[in-house]
């Protein structure tokens, strides 16, 4: 038979130990020619060398997967390190706007829708009543039909009714901050979570493309011990 030179260890072989450049696979040509550059199809290569390179393939293929898996982790690590927390107390941010009338409003607002404020208020129209109608009958500050009282009870529901609206103001401020502030979280927790998938998806696309070049690989040296088992002789 005719002897064929391999150019990888420039020894002869026959035939059927010689494989072409143009039966390769252009990811191990790829790991030839980083440590052979003259290489190209028309070179050979025998069983042997291809076998050494083909599986500096896969041990390539392998290496990528771990590194691809670690290269995930660290952008997870580095993404949670870096990013700011968009969540802010809103309260806190609030009261350090507050002015001193802010204050006053919120404090009397709360006090006028107590049952405090009511039973106080009860208590000083009774005493009213009874000072100046039975204590003082014939002294009285303000008689019957109590012309005073009245005139300070408009005084304090005209000036109450403002106060309790600028607390109720600030309070739907407050409240359209807070929605902002969740409408931002949701937001970036959909885009995180889009993210993610992208990354999972792209991840298991990945192993299943190197799987699948793996299994080809397997296919191929299976079928070579097959061939060699088929070419020995039977023994007599």
């Amino acid at each position: 038979m005719n002897k064929i030179t391999c150019d990888i260890c420039n020894k002869a072989y026959s035939e059927n130990d010689i494989i072409t450049g143009h039966g390769i696979r252009h990811e191990i040509e790829r790991i030839i020619q980083s440590e052979h550059p003259d290489w190209n199809d028309h070179n050979n290569i025998c069983k042997s060398d291809y076998s050494v390179y083909r599986n500096k393939y896969i041990a390539q293929l392998i290496d990528e997967e771990s590194g691809t898996i670690h290269k995930l982790e660290n952008e997870v690590v580095k993404s949670i390190s870096e990013n700011e927390f968009i969540t802010e107390n809103i309260n806190s941010t609030v009261n350090q706007k507050m002015k001193v009338g802010d204050i006053i409003a919120d404090k009397v607002s709360a006090f006028g829708g107590s049952w405090k404020f009511i039973i106080l208020f009860f208590i000083i129209l009774v005493l009213w009543i009874v000072l100046n109608a039975v204590v003082l009958s014939n002294k009285s500050f303000d008689p019957y039909p109590f012309i005073l009282m009245n005139l300070i009870l408009s005084c304090i529901a005209a000036i109450q009714a403002p106060i309790i609206m600028m607390s109720q103001n600030r309070q739907e401020k407050k409240d359209r901050i807070r929605s902002e502030n969740d409408y931002k979280v949701n937001l970036k927790a959909e885009i995180e979570i889009r993210t993610l998938h992208e990354k999972v998806d792209h991840l298991l696309l990945d192993q299943w493309s190197k799987m699948m070049r793996i299994q080809e690989i397997q296919i191929e040296m299976l079928e070579e011990i097959r061939g060699k088992k088929s070419s020995k002789p039977a023994s007599t």
